[in-house]
């Protein structure tokens, strides 16, 4: 039943067989990742990667830091050293956050390699060469003082809307617009302080109104083929609804991918077009054999997880591009979308210090697995949920501790203790008491919990793993499970001994996806290899005569004084300011608005 660690050996799809890609949104490399980057996209991934492997299905795991553009650029600039450095820097600590949670990728690699460069421009050249690229002219702000047009993050002013003189070239911080640089009053050069000035620079655009047709068509068919999640169904549809406009795909700034034509020389392919490449090139980082993988539509099924920020990349760019190029391509069949996780009904600021990021999740003293459990069982599938400390200990001490800990803990001291000597009993030998009903319970539960994890419905598969242990605290106290019971019915109690035993092995198969150390303690408290996600359970993989390990406490309880104490530590008291200022922020907005209609309606009287 052991087999080599995946991780091991190149995995490479098998014909005939069912074979699963999966992708996570690569995470932005400026910065560490907070608590709603992980189960937005890394940590929802792994999940159904590690149930895919738990099937026996051949899967593929791929993710990368995404390390091109203007926020590694800009950070570089905060931090005093070039981009190169900055994101060297922050993918190590990336790698470390995720190792520590125990994302089981098959690869993590980056953006920012000679694979990318090569198959980005491959792609590329393929849409100039059909037609679907068109240089045009555009209107940029240009700074003088060290000669180079501004990408929206590195231009600063005043907001037309509300006034804030801070506001950003994309977005004004105080009153929340979304701006174009030129909208700026008194617009500054972010890196010196000049004044810029406006001038014309061509750029290359990806003509996606001539591609909407295929997009829509490929878009009807993977949604419904591939049943994808709601949300990031109706922010496609929204998208083709309103009509698909061509798209700047360059930009005039240094890091990135070269762009491969002559007089582009200073500009580079813009990352929200090459960044979902990026999987195929950090698959091909993987495996020379990669083209298995990603020209292969009728061997592999492309699953991705992202949140709802990234949808339109991923359901119209990137298939965009795969449909223009005219290459064959294994595209997407199943969009895992989630909505936003909030921390104590704000936002995650690591300027801030609001909320846990991936660093500082440690420092708690709490297991990565009941963070992973907390997250999942949280998971905003459907609609934004809240990150919150009494709940997290609430989950831990009440859901953990006392439904699958104690079930766990129970039935190991008792095969543990005088009674059988850490021996399974021969429950063969029991027929009278063959528990029948509880079978069928435990495998309508478990059919259930298949085809919701093949939905890709996270949260409700975890559900259901603890009604199945609950069942078995449940079997424990109807058949009163005791020194009484192992003296005056030893018969009866071998087989609830046996019946248990083999239950906490299926919890272990069923529980690994979600929480895999507490899936490891499990196994290694009954000496067994890891039980397959079956089909059926027939409680009996752990056979008569079998010896067992000591009994070992999965979970520890968490005192409910520490939700205070780490509200403290992790700005849940910024929260409040940040509300204030977000209400005010709303309140200025509306009345600038107010204001701006007010001088309209005035100028035309």
């Amino acid at each position: 039943m052991t087999e080599e660690p995946h991780s091991c050996r190149t995995i490479l799809p098998k014909p005939g067989e069912r074979n699963i890609l999966i992708t996570s949104a690569l995470p932005y490399v400026n910065n560490v990742p907070h608590l709603g980057n992980l189960i937005g996209s890394v940590l929802s991934a792994d999940v159904f990667s590690r149930y895919c492997r738990g099937r026996g299905i051949n899967t593929l795991y791929v993710c990368g830091t995404d390390e091109y553009g203007t926020t590694s650029e800009a950070r570089a600039l905060v931090e005093d050293c070039t981009p190169q450095e900055l994101c060297d820097k922050y993918h190590v600590i990336h790698a470390a956050v995720y190792k520590w949670f125990n994302i089981d990728f098959n690869i993590f690699g980056r953006t920012t390699t000679k694979l990318q460069t090569d198959i980005t421009q491959d792609i590329f050249l393929k849409l100039n060469r059909n037609g679907f690229l068109k240089e045009r002219m555009t209107t940029q702000l240009y700074c003088q003082h060290h000669n180079s047009f501004l990408a929206d993050r590195f231009v600063e002013g005043e907001c037309p809307v509300c006034g804030y003189i801070d506001a950003r070239g994309d977005q004004c911080d105080f009153c929340g617009q979304l701006l174009d640089p030129t909208d700026l009053k008194n617009p500054r050069c972010k890196i010196d302080g000049a004044t810029p000035i406006t001038e014309d620079t061509k750029h290359i655009f990806l003509e996606l109104d001539k591609l909407q047709p295929e997009i829509q068509n490929f878009f009807e068919q993977s949604a419904s083929k591939g049943a994808w999640s709601s949300n990031g169904k109706d922010i496609t549809t929204a998208w083709l609804k309103e009509g698909l406009k061509p798209r700047s795909i360059t930009r005039d700034m240094k890091w990135g991918t070269e762009v491969p034509l002559q007089c582009y020389e200073n500009k580079v392919i813009y990352p929200w077009f090459d960044a979902c490449i990026s999987y195929v090139s950090i698959t091909a980082k993987y495996t020379d054999h990669w083209e298995q993988w990603w020209r292969n539509p009728k061997e592999v099924q492309l699953y991705q997880f992202i949140g709802k920020d990234n949808v339109a990349f991923h359901s119209i760019i990137f298939p965009g591009s795969q449909i223009g190029s005219r290459d064959t391509w294994t595209k997407l069949h199943h969009l895992s979308t989630t909505e936003y996780l909030t921390y104590e009904g704000g936002k995650f600021s690591k300027s801030r210090g609001v909320g846990v990021f991936g660093d500082s999740a440690q420092q708690t003293g709490v297991p990565s697995d009941v963070w992973r459990y907390y997250l999942l069982s949280y998971r905003p599938e459907t609609s934004d949920s809240e990150f919150n400390w009494d709940t997290f200990i609430a989950s831990n001490n009440n859901l953990l501790l006392k439904n699958l800990g104690n079930f766990v803990s129970r039935v190991v001291k008792f095969a543990n203790s005088k009674h059988f000597n850490n021996i399974v009993p021969n429950y063969a030998d029991c027929s009278e008491y063959l528990f029948e009903t509880w079978k069928d319970e435990i495998n309508i539960l478990l059919t259930q919990y298949i085809q919701t994890l093949d939905a890709v419905k996270l949260r409700a598969g975890l559900s259901i793993v603890l009604q199945i242990s609950q069942k078995g605290n449940i079997f424990l106290q109807s058949n009163s499970l005791d020194n009484k019971l192992a003296e005056d019915e030893p018969s009866k109690c071998m087989a609830v001994i046996g019946f248990a035993i083999n239950l906490i092995h299926l919890l272990a198969s069923l529980i690994a996806p979600y929480m895999p150390q507490t899936a490891k303690s499990m196994n290694t408290q009954l000496h067994a290899d890891p039980l397959p996600i079956l089909d059926y359970w027939n409680a009996d993989s752990i056979k008569p005569g079998h010896e067992i390990g000591k009994a070992a406490y999965l979970f520890s309880p968490i005192k409910p004084e520490k939700g205070q104490e780490w509200r403290e530590i992790f700005g849940s008291e910024e929260v409040k300011k940040v509300k204030e200022e977000e209400a005010t922020r709303k309140a200025t907005k509306k009345a600038a608005r107010k204001a701006g209609n007010s001088s309209l309606k005035e100028a035309k009287e």
